[in-house]
């Protein structure tokens, strides 16, 4: 199925709130796609018997820091009996400083892979995922402060007593 055919079915399906968010001539082209929605939306295309979305090789958090705002999360998606992949793309606000972390609906019960994906994601941008049946930290330990991979976060200088390298 082309990324045309795979585009035209998601907005015949879910509405225009599926928008181009890479063009086609990019090696990876991707959608746009309400967070609200996401994981109705992989759900379709895990079960759909035309796309069969079978593996989520990959799920990226992004944090565009505190003057834009935002956060973003890019699923990569691929079927592996049909050879064709798909790139989806949510985008939210960021929290600031004091507020919840922000939160997306989980997509771990479509696809196992998607468990530690998430909680690599929330371990180190700081992103909740809801429903998710495991979430907590996966690289950094528990007790932590902050995320590593936020624009504006600043590192511990001690950990426990132990002075933390630069």
């Amino acid at each position: 199925m082309t990324f045309n055919e795979l585009k035209t079915l998601l907005t015949g399906h879910f509405g225009d709130s599926i928008i181009l968010a890479a063009d086609e001539g990019v090696l990876q082209p991707g959608l746009t796609v309400p967070v609200d929605r996401i994981a109705e939306i992989c759900a379709f295309l895990h079960e759909n018997e035309a796309t069969y979305f079978d593996f989520l090789s990959c799920l990226t958090a992004i944090d565009n820091g505190p003057v834009k705002a935002t956060m973003e999360i890019l699923y990569h998606l691929y079927s592996i009996p049909y050879e064709h992949s798909l790139v989806l793309k949510v985008g939210f606000p960021r929290n600031r400083e004091g507020e919840p972390l922000p939160e997306v609906p989980t997509v771990s019960h479509i696809w196992q892979t998607a468990d530690w994906h998430e909680r690599e994601a929330y371990d180190l941008v700081g992103i909740r995922f809801k429903n998710h049946p495991d979430l907590r930290r996966i690289l950094c330990a528990a007790d932590w402060i902050g995320h590593p991979l936020r624009k504006d976060y600043k590192q511990q200088e001690t950990y426990h007593g132990i002075k933390v390298a630069y």
